[in-house]
């Protein structure tokens, strides 16, 4: 209840139709640190195609079973995942809606830069669905510059299957009301571990994302067979989720690498993934799609040092010290190896403490309250 003079606190529905991992993390920090009454409605983190042509239907279900009185919202935070032009349409008629609550979107990710293995022709009723939720919304916000301006390429590129349709400005519109918000982090799980005194045996080697295709992997494996080969010295910690299609090179990798292996597979909590992030000293990515990159300055933060790709949106985050050339990754990799760098405390929260969720604060408060500008 607000005291006498204080204004009511705000009412922010949150629509998340793939309730885990980053998504999760995310409004997990929001909800902590923006100061506002959040009701949380989400589906758990599968399906993610179906979720993006059937979430906005439940969604609207969900909120016709509320009381009429606490259907009354200042805003509305939705994921990717959710068609917004198809949730603003259904919601629109609801007894007690409140039809001047801000619909936001918050792009963790884009339909359009994704690598898919192979050529499907149906993506694009899902880039076309990414478009029109940005046209739907009344502000979007990308967790990265390489997000918001490959998802405007995007824009500009699957209007031209429009056959005689002519569909112009698109992308103007969408940019105008987009900004730029960097995913808020918590380290206070990996703060609260101490790094410990080093054994003095061979540096440790740090692979901490998704067993899957666009992670890279292959390219990984093949890197550590070669320095294997060359009789480079290492050791080896593979961390991150799996699924039942993983790649076969994990498998084949546990194998060839089992002398250099320290831990294989998703940690059990998270407390022992910072416990396993504290034991590395060099955290690669070997990315074909990254959009932001939390698993790496979860990494940093533990005192890894980073080496990855100087592509997606490496580049705007860490300098060139810590970027390698497509192709350069094996050559990168030994000159650490050979000679060793120690993260410094200062560096380490040079390149991580901007992230930190109270720093991200106001910039979110800000967005996510913010009316959009009138048209003319």
């Amino acid at each position: 209840m607000s005291k006498v003079g204080q204004q009511p606190m705000k009412r922010v529905l949150i629509l998340e139709p793939y309730f885990g991992g980053s998504h999760k993390l995310f409004l997990e920090g929001i909800q902590k640190t923006v100061e506002a009454v959040f009701v949380l409605m989400t589906l758990p983190a599968r399906k993610w195609k179906m979720r993006m042509q059937f979430s906005a239907i439940w969604f609207v279900q969900q909120i016709q079973e509320l009381p009429v009185s606490e259907r009354n919202f200042d805003a509305v935070l939705c994921s990717t995942f959710v068609d917004v032009a198809v949730f603003r349409a259904l919601s629109a008629g609801i007894a007690g809606w409140n039809a001047e609550a801000v619909v936001k979107t918050y792009f963790h990710e884009n339909q359009f830069a994704y690598p898919s293995q192979q050529k499907d022709i149906s993506m694009r009723q899902f880039t076309s669905i990414n478009c029109s939720t940005a046209l739907a919304s009344d502000g979007c916000a990308f967790n990265s510059r390489f997000n918001r301006d490959s998802f405007l390429q995007g824009v500009g590129q699957v209007i031209k299957f429009a056959a005689d349709m002519k569909i112009s400005s698109c992308a103007n519109d969408i940019l105008e009301k987009s900004v730029v918000l960097y995913p808020g982090m918590d380290y206070s799980f990996i703060d609260s571990i101490s790094r410990g005194v080093a054994d003095g045996g061979s540096p440790v080697i740090v692979w901490n994302h998704r067993w899957e295709h666009d992670k890279g992997p292959e390219i990984f494996f093949a890197a550590l067979y070669c320095l294997q080969e060359k009789g480079v010295a290492f050791r080896l910690i593979v961390l991150g989720e799996s699924y039942a299609n993983m790649p076969a090179c994990f498998a084949e990798a546990e194998k060839r690498l089992a002398e250099e292996i320290i831990h294989f597979g998703y940690a059990e909590s998270r407390q022992n993934y910072a416990e396993l992030l504290h034991q590395g000293d060099v955290l690669v990515s070997t990315a074909k799609h990254e959009f932001f990159g939390i698993a790496v300055l979860e990494g940093i933060r533990a005192g890894c040092y980073p080496l990855l790709p100087k592509s997606l949106s490496y580049p705007e985050l860490y300098g060139d010290e810590f970027l390698y050339a497509s192709g350069n990754l094996v050559a990168k990799l030994e000159e650490y190896l050979c000679n060793p760098v120690t993260m410094e405390k200062k560096t380490i929260l040079r390149l991580t403490e901007r992230f930190s969720w109270p720093l991200c604060k106001d910039e979110y408060t800000q967005w996510l309250f913010e009316k959009p500008l009138e048209k003319i």
